[in-house]
């Protein structure tokens, strides 16, 4: 049998250090295939309950009147979602605009927002105002506070409930993946704790969740369990490695309303927003999601074992339960974190030739070193890899449209990174 790792030149014991690794993620392995069969269950009795036709692929310009097709796909995602309404748009240009267009809609002058997971994501810092800028939710009279996550990575449910009780807060804040902090991806159970403990004092509260990374990832969605409405990016989980643009957002119906306002204008509805061609990869995409996600799970719990193998620092480890596509690897070494970078890049199906170096990227404030060769510009369900150059120089991994590719890259990049090749 031809051996595709001498295709690459993966050295004898690099290669059987992989299958060493393989076998002993074997049960982990088996749970995340049991999670994205019981996904993929889901999403099949949705397309069945709207139900989805051949009629639903068509496109729709201009106003985007009448396109039932887009009114298929969000009555899709409320199911899906467990929701009242959704918004799935091609208009989002990201995960970062979706989430800043939501908080937007829903926050007035003299609200205050409370974030509960810690300092949000780099890119959502200057949406918020934490980096400076004029176009900021602070800058027009948003009010903005937060609590971290304990030494454990637990939300401090007392302090939560403390300044529930003695402030007057429009919005709460929940990122479910970890950014750029060193932390766990907050579980669904986590979550639906914490939103009792808030609803025990605050019945009126928005409590809000950045979903991005974490679609399919467990049996439930966020807004399952009690949230009121969440965000995500479709070239991330949820398009499934097929959506060209867009994100959703699934929650309340008044909320979703507010929403769109923010998105087109006050007084456009959901009755607007061309689909420009793109229904079917969206279709497509939220049926084929938990499928790749199962393929981007299993690609970072064979990397965690295999770089735990190797004895780096990895979180989270090959064994803990996840709740995002997220593998931080912690090189404590600013030279090997680039060059397993470098490894990735050269990995990808796209852009193999090039060679990624850190550079100021916008919206971060430090210069970012990325891996990303994609076919959809910038999707992180497929494999990449990034990260700011500060210490403790850890990258952070995530995607795989399927299981066989990202673990090659792996294997390259690590190969790469030991100076092997």
């Amino acid at each position: 049998m031809q051996s595709a790792y001498k295709l690459f030149n993966i050295s004898n014991e690099l290669e059987e250090l992989a299958r060493k690794s393989e076998k002993e993620v074997e049960p982990i392995f088996k749970q995340i295939e049991e999670t994205a069969l019981y996904n993929q269950a889901k999403v099949l009795k949705a397309f069945q309950n709207v139900p989805i036709t051949q009629s639903h692929f068509t496109k729709s310009t201009g106003y985007g009147h009448g396109d039932l097709g887009r009114e298929a796909i969000e009555k899709v995602y409320a199911e899906i979602f467990e929701t009242e309404d959704a918004l799935v748009r091609v208009q989002f240009v990201s995960g970062t605009h979706t989430i800043a267009t939501a908080l937007k809609g829903l926050l007035n002058y003299g609200d205050e927002m409370l974030a509960i997971s810690g300092r949000p994501y780099d890119t959502l810092c200057t949406v918020i105002g934490l980096e400076e800028n004029e176009m900021s939710l602070m800058n027009k009279g948003i009010k903005y506070s937060q609590i971290d996550l304990d030494e454990k990575d637990n939300f401090k449910c007392e302090e939560i409930k403390e300044y529930l009780k003695n402030n007057k807060v429009k919005l709460v804040h929940i990122q479910r993946s970890r950014g750029y902090e060193v932390r766990k991806a907050l579980l669904i159970s986590d979550i639906e704790n914490v939103i009792k403990q808030i609803r025990s004092v605050d019945k009126d509260v928005i409590i809000f969740v950045d979903n991005c990374y974490g679609e399919f990832t467990e049996e439930m969605e966020p807004t399952a369990v009690g949230a009121d409405i969440c965000c995500g990016s479709l070239i991330k989980n949820a398009g499934g490695g097929l959506c060209e643009m867009g994100g959703y957002v699934c929650g309340k119906e008044a909320l979703i309303e507010k929403v769109v306002q923010e998105l087109y204008c006050p007084g456009l509805g959901k009755e607007n927003g061309a689909t420009l061609g793109q229904n079917q990869n969206i279709i497509q995409g939220i049926f084929m999601a938990p499928t790749v996600v199962e393929s981007a799970l299993k690609a970072m719990v064979f990397a965690s074992k295999l770089l735990e193998n190797l004895g780096l620092n990895v979180f989270p480890s090959s064994t803990d339960k996840r709740s995002d596509i997220v593998q931080i690897i912690n090189f404590g070494d600013k030279d090997k974190l680039i060059k397993f970078i470098q490894g990735i890049q050269y990995a990808s199906p796209i852009d193999s030739n090039v060679v990624p170096m850190p550079w100021s990227m916008p919206g971060y404030a430090d210069e970012v070193i990325m891996a990303a060769g994609t076919f959809m510009e910038g999707a992180s369900i497929e494999l990449s890899a990034d990260s700011p150059m500060r210490e403790p120089y850890a990258a952070y991994m995530q995607g795989g449209l399927s299981y066989e590719s990202a673990k090659l890259a792996i294997l390259i990049a690590t190969q790469k990174m030991l100076g092997d090749n």
